[in-house]
């Protein structure tokens, strides 16, 4: 199994609720690929690119300095900062915590001239998705190498899905925060038959009541997964096979609409029947709408992307992002995490800290708790991790013939 590669990940994936405060501009649908477009186009590898420094030489003079600047998404943490707060009890260290970033290439745009000359930006971790961006400052030697001797939690409790990613080999520079699954969801209340294909999104017995991804790489990784193709070995034919096979969906009628994040009410009340759809949005309007749609992760495959920790080179407080990282892959606090979040936690032992959990509580806290615990859209099965795939690999050259190419179908 193969964890997720996005190219160029998208929109909030956090809670349901918080969906126009996470990605809504970065679905690239018009001034959001303009938005990639201008904040890729800024930034030459050959000018800009620094010499990469050696993990023991970067850390060798690096000391706790009893502080952290954590810069993350919009509603990726509750309110009262509990992690944070159980930070600070257990190490002394203080925490600046900066909801700043509002989508990928906005938050390149804005820390890669800063450290293009080795300036601060502000934040000594950070979390960023998989993709375009992560691949960019990767390839500048803009993230500092961690020093794995400084995460024994991660060492222990991560999964092993986890570690050793295509897109950050070894977890040279990154150790996930949490991930979700692109798969299909249906109202079973419309839909007179079980959900299993890819295939069933492009039956003409659905026209009109399919709801499809607005992003390119969200829908290139379903046309190429129809096509019996893996997203992330793809080639430009493949890509060029899978537009097609998208553009037919389009003609035929089929796609009732092309959507950023706002698919999940159109599914609820019946507009549209099925659709592409993140996990944590189908488990989010199940538990607080007592919605009952169904998440699939389909026959063909599905993809899952990660947004990870990462520490920027001109990090000031470099070990404490370090410990910071590794505290949050303590079960327990992992438990805490995931228990807001209700997306996929890289922690396979906060499963047991939550069934616990639910035992020892009461109420609706029970049911809440247990139902998390058991849920595959958190905790997905083995069967399902062995259909899951990474994103389709764009390079940067091709990123703009790439991007237009699918929003020629979804814009259309």
């Amino acid at each position: 199994m193969r964890i997720s590669s996005p190219n160029d990940p998208a929109l909030i994936r956090g809670l349901t609720r918080a969906r126009y405060s996470r990605r809504t501009a970065l679905r690239l649908s018009g001034a959001g690929a303009l938005t990639a477009g201008l904040a890729l186009s800024g930034c030459s590898i050959a000018g800009e690119k620094r010499e990469a420094t050696p993990v023991a030489q970067y850390w060798s003079d690096k000391e706790s300095n009893g502080h952290l600047r954590f810069a993350n998404w919009p509603l990726y943490m509750d309110s009262d900062r509990t992690q944070l707060r159980q930070f600070t009890d257990s190490t002394g260290i203080t925490v600046d915590y900066q909801e700043a970033i509002q989508e990928n290439p906005s938050w390149f745009g804005q820390i890669q001239p800063r450290l293009a000359e080795g300036s601060d930006i502000g934040a000594d971790l950070m979390v960023m998705t998989n993709g375009v961006e992560f691949t960019k400052l990767k390839a500048l030697n803009y993230l500092a190498p961690l020093d794995h001797d400084k995460l024994p939690n991660y060492a222990e409790y991560g999964g092993e899905l986890y570690k050793n990613t295509d897109y950050d080999p070894g977890n040279e520079f990154t150790v996930p925060y949490t991930s979700g699954i692109t798969g299909i969801a249906y109202n079973p209340e419309y839909v007179d038959r079980e959900i299993t294909s890819i295939a069933d999104l492009w039956d003409p017995q659905f026209a009109g009541r399919v709801g499809m991804m607005g992003d390119p790489q969200e829908i290139a990784n379903f046309g190429l997964l129809l096509n019996g193709v893996a997203p992330a070995d793809s080639t430009r034919d493949d890509w060029e096979d899978a537009a097609r096979r998208l553009e037919e969906q389009r003609d035929r009628g089929i796609v009732r609409s092309y959507y950023k994040q706002d698919y999940i009410q159109p599914l609820t009340t019946g507009n549209i029947w099925m659709s592409m759809a993140w996990s944590g949005d189908v488990y989010q309007q199940n538990a607080e709408e007592n919605a009952n749609l169904r998440f699939v992760v389909p026959e063909e495959g599905a993809t899952i992307w990660t947004d990870n920790m990462m520490i920027p080179y001109t990090a000031r407080n470099p070990v404490d992002a370090a410990m910071m990282m590794d505290f949050l892959y303590d079960p327990e606090i992992a438990a805490g995490l995931t228990s807001y979040i209700n997306y996929v936690s890289p922690v396979p032992d906060s499963q047991d800290v939550l069934r616990r959990r639910a035992e020892e509580a009461s109420g609706e806290e029970k049911q809440r708790l247990a139902d998390l615990a058991e849920s595959s859209l958190v905790f997905p099965t083995e069967e399902d991790y062995e259909r899951l795939h990474n994103y389709v690999t764009v390079p940067v050259d091709d990123e703009k013939s790439f991007t237009g190419r699918f929003l020629e179908i979804t814009q259309a």
